[in-house]
């Protein structure tokens, strides 16, 4: 195998099947939405065309559950979710989408085409595939 069909793209270690919520949703949804789907993030949905994705993780729930004392019931998505979520192209090779998460500080990268949507790439993903190579 040479050594360019050697190296792995986004696409190839994404998770295409992204669980999505709107940014009107309440936290409590989002909190069952990630509990029901076992789930650490979810990607916050567009609301036009020219709108960006956005992320919430576990973190950024638990958080403002701490800040609001509980009260999920009164904070929308979109009042606690990352947007724009940073997003990458499928085609990127893995080792600049790992570069890109270490210098920004992230662990999760969207996958669009064209402004839509294709999956999400998550340092665990990354962290997997190496130790999956590892044992071969």
């Amino acid at each position: 195998m040479s050594h360019s069909q050697a190296r792995k793209h986004v696409e190839d270690l994404m998770v295409s099947n992204v669980v999505t919520i709107s940014p009107m949703a309440k936290l409590r949804e989002a909190m069952q939405l990630m509990r029901d789907r076992k789930v650490k993030s979810v990607v916050v949905e567009k609301q036009s065309l020219g709108d960006a994705y956005g992320i919430l993780t576990y973190s950024m729930l638990l958080r403002t559950v701490i800040q609001q004392d509980g009260d999920v019931d009164l904070v929308n998505v979109y009042d606690v979710a990352t947007k724009p979520a940073v997003c990458v192209s499928g085609k990127l090779e893995i080792r600049h989408a790992v570069g890109m998460m270490l210098n920004l500080g992230i662990k999760r990268l969207l996958v669009s085409e064209q402004n839509e949507l294709k999956g999400i790439l998550t340092m665990n993903d990354i962290v997997g595939a190496i130790f999956e190579k590892m044992e071969d």
